[in-house]
């Protein structure tokens, strides 16, 4: 799992100093935690996270971004609340979920915004 720092994340993610429009720089679609060391929350997904990474290795990247050592980045999401997850899709737009969702939530979304897989429930 990458911890991503501003530099890094302007040329792994978006590059949003010099671009308006959202433009995603990555090779694979994204999942970015904004989280912080002391959130309890975001201490209940972390594994849940390591656990998806390893699950979707190849066809997703899982990256962090630490709310308090990139608080310009936090600003720029308009992170208010953490954990908060930003979906980054390879050719759509980014889609953001609060709170620390559980696994089968995270599979879902991944699957359907990021990997656009229909899901089909029984009923």
């Amino acid at each position: 799992m990458e911890f991503l720092t501003k530099k890094t994340f302007l040329e792994k993610v978006f590059d949003y100093e010099n671009n308006k429009e959202w433009k995603f720089e990555g090779k694979l679609p994204a999942l970015i935690d904004f989280y912080a060391d002391w959130c309890g929350p975001c201490k209940i997904i972390a594994p849940i996270l390591e656990e998806l990474e390893k699950e979707y290795e190849g066809k997703i990247n899982i990256y962090k971004i630490d709310t308090e050592t990139e608080q310009e980045l936090a600003a720029v999401f308009g992170i208010r609340s953490i954990p908060s997850l930003l979906f980054c899709p390879l050719d759509a737009q980014p889609q953001m979920a609060a709170g620390a969702l559980p696994k089968e939530t995270l599979r879902q979304a991944i699957d359907e915004i990021l990997l656009n897989k229909t899901i089909v429930t029984s009923s």
